[in-house]
């Protein structure tokens, strides 16, 4: 039985000071049962015998129309919102219109607070593992939720100083949940998700994120940092544009280098050294419609392309599962994956 790595191995790793015995992975981060109603594959899959380097806890945050027993009022809609019940997620815009002066009155009064009861479970045993906190959707994630997609695409050039505006609030608000999260289960990195890329191109101009977003993920870097802690980010897409300016402010892990949208042997040449690379397995065709052997072929690839003598790389998928994902390739990823890294014990690439 391969045992499980320690949070100081994966620190090591992380922080480009050494590669552990073998590469750290959380395959289970992004098959858990929770995400799609207990399907029996996300089931099992969490189930299974396979390590689990990274035990992650998660951020209980705000819901969109209405909050918790604890905290009725802690969610995004500000009292007497009526959200569309059609329609895509991205279309149900809870701020309508920014220049309802009454409605954004309402909008920031009743902002969620980092201080709502229960933001974090009171069950977590940890048991030597690099413990780590996360939430999904910081900044663009939040300002389309809030906003609809069309609206906040438009906003960075229609009503920037209400978008600097509300990102100064969430900022707050996350260095609230990161200071929780620190002083409750005394994290060791905080994960994070802003899908900034399409499928062949970034969504933003370098300007646009220099002025936006850098500011404010600098903040929350430097927080992490000053908590002792470490700064993941989650971002599909094509981002090389932001890998420079990322690396910049001292993000530490990067996820997933998304398949198809950027060259990998590129950014891990050009950037391996630099930030950890949490590198994830295709999700778009491999596991609903590949072959044990076309994953095996994935694993040993994405291995071979980011490993490093000092560490700096971690694995795991690139996004969360789907229904029609067959459990034999899931058990060929973890397969291959120990074989490799049983195989490359203490022989790692440049």
């Amino acid at each position: 039985m391969t045992r499980t790595l320690t949070k100081e191995e994966v620190i090591r790793v992380i922080e480009g000071k050494g590669a552990a015995e073998r590469i750290p992975f959380f395959y289970d981060f992004y098959i858990q049962g929770y995400m799609y109603s207990g399907h029996p594959v996300g089931i099992e899959m969490t189930n299974s015998p396979y390590p689990r380097d990274i035990q992650y806890v998660k951020y209980r945050m705000p819901g969109d129309k209405y909050g918790y027993d604890e905290d009725p009022n802690y969610c995004w809609a500000f009292p007497g919102k009526k959200l569309k019940e059609q329609g895509g997620i991205d279309s149900r815009a809870i701020i309508e219109d920014w220049d309802n002066e009454e409605e954004m009155e309402l909008f920031y009064s009743t902002f969620p607070s980092a201080d709502t009861p229960k933001l974090l479970p009171d069950d977590v045993k940890k048991d030597g593992r690099y413990v780590l906190g996360h939430y999904w959707w910081t900044y663009f994630e939040r300002l389309w939720q809030l906003r609809g997609m069309e609206n906040a695409l438009m906003d960075f050039y229609d009503n920037p100083e209400h978008v600097h505006k509300l990102f100064r609030k969430l900022t707050d608000f996350y260095i609230g949940l990161m200071e929780r999260g620190k002083k409750e289960l005394d994290f060791d990195g905080f994960q994070i998700t802003d899908d900034l890329g399409a499928q062949d191109r970034p969504l933003f101009s370098l300007e646009i994120f220099r002025e936006f977003f850098k500011p404010y993920y600098k903040e929350i870097i430097d927080k992490a940092h000053e908590l002792g802690c470490h700064l993941w980010l989650h971002s599909c897409g094509c981002i090389e544009l932001y890998l420079p300016d990322l690396i910049e402010i001292g993000l530490d892990v990067i996820h997933p280098i998304q398949k198809n949208t950027m060259d990998e042997k590129k950014i891990a040449k050009e950037y391996g050294g630099k930030i950890c690379i949490l590198a994830g397995i295709d999700v778009q065709y491999l596991f609903a419609f590949g072959t044990p052997q076309e994953v095996e072929e994935e694993v040993a690839y994405i291995i071979e392309t980011f490993s490093r003598p000092d560490g700096r790389f971690m694995i795991t998928l690139g996004n969360g599962y789907t229904n029609d994902w067959k459990t034999e390739n899931l058990h060929a990823m973890y397969k291959e994956t120990l074989r490799i890294c049983e195989e490359r014990k203490g022989k790692y690439g440049t």
